[in-house]
């Protein structure tokens, strides 16, 4: 079975992200094969800045010229991982414990496959998170994608401002 084009472009851009002090957070392919987008995700400690986003796009587009199912035309996108940032790695989960995720895996888990609550733990390959007061484990390798779940403090959720 053919490797998806985004792990293949993920192990070709960690390294490079590694070499310039930069961490690959995730990269996501979207759109057909005529014409595909390339969303390229970056961070780095203290955080990430646009002069930094912009100047990546060079080594990346470098890189990805040598990929050949990019052949066609595709668009290429740079950009931080934003508040809802992507979990990949063991160590997105660890640096992130405590904080609220959304967990969707690739088959269901006591009858689920997405989950809403709190990254508790990482205990051996499985990762333990809390939902609606219950504890959840989920095998790592079941996790089909995973994000930190943006908390406005209520802002939106149809509360009033009674000042």
């Amino acid at each position: 079975m053919a490797q998806p084009l985004a792990d293949e472009l993920i192990a070709l851009l960690e390294p490079l992200a590694g070499q310039h002090g930069l961490e690959l957070v995730v990269v996501d392919v979207v759109g057909g094969t005529r014409h595909q987008t390339v969303r390229v995700y970056l961070d780095r400690e203290g955080d990430i800045d646009i002069d930094t986003i912009a100047a990546s796009n060079a080594w990346i587009s470098e890189a990805l010229d040598s990929v050949n199912r990019l052949k066609g035309p595709y668009t290429l996108e740079v950009s931080s991982p934003g508040i809802d940032r992507a979990l990949r790695t063991r160590e997105h989960f660890e640096r992130f414990l405590g904080s609220g995720v959304v967990v969707h895996t690739r088959v269901p888990i006591d009858g689920r496959s997405r989950f809403t609550g709190v990254l508790c733990a990482l205990d051996g390959n499985d990762v333990v998170l809390r939902v609606d007061e219950r504890e959840y484990r989920v095998p790592f390798d079941a996790i089909e994608r995973a994000r930190l779940k943006a908390d406005f403090g209520g802002v939106g959720e149809g509360s009033k401002d009674t000042r």
